[in-house]
């Protein structure tokens, strides 16, 4: 994995944490993985919904899939799956998930704690790191793995700021 961020950012609250979310989700395409790693409240999730709100979806209704592992959107241009691995421990709690099927399948998969899944990943990624920094401030750092989401970056820099390269 690549060790500098190819793009890092700060967000100075949730609204802007989801607009930069939204401006991602509107370049999304099938197919496409979004990795979220962070501690508890740096927001995996108010991002998850800024991506939602960017297919179509209506993001109210976007929470956190803890306890469910898996929430299915359907009523946007694309559908999103929202997986969150943070409570499964081992390959065998993994292996009954099917994962393979949501990263090769025609929607947008977003999996908060993918750490320990790293074996059923995909070669190809997108991962953004998010960081607390206080109540209101949060870095988001995204790293691109492959070509579509080395081109997604160039993409959301010139969409979401007006920056080239």
């Amino acid at each position: 994995m690549k060790i500098a961020a190819d793009l890092d950012i700060v967000s100075h609250g949730v609204e802007q944490t989801r607009r930069l979310g939204a401006h991602l989700g509107r370049l999304l395409g099938p197919g496409d993985v979004i990795l979220l790693e962070g501690d508890f409240g740096s927001g995996k999730t108010t991002f998850t919904q800024g991506i939602a709100k960017g297919l179509g979806i209506d993001s109210r209704y976007v929470n956190s899939p803890t306890f469910t592992l898996i929430n299915e959107y359907k009523d946007g241009n694309l559908r999103l799956q929202h997986i969150d691995l943070y409570r499964l421990e081992g390959d065998e709690q993994l292996e009954t998930l099917g994962l393979e099927e949501y990263f090769e399948g025609d929607g947008v998969t977003v999996v908060e704690w993918p750490s320990g899944a790293a074996r059923w990943l995909p070669s190809e990624q997108l991962t953004i790191k998010l960081s607390y920094i206080n109540d209101t401030k949060r870095t988001l750092r995204f790293y691109a793995l492959g070509d579509r989401y080395t081109q997604l970056m160039e993409d959301l820099k010139q969409s979401a700021y007006g920056l080239h390269s």
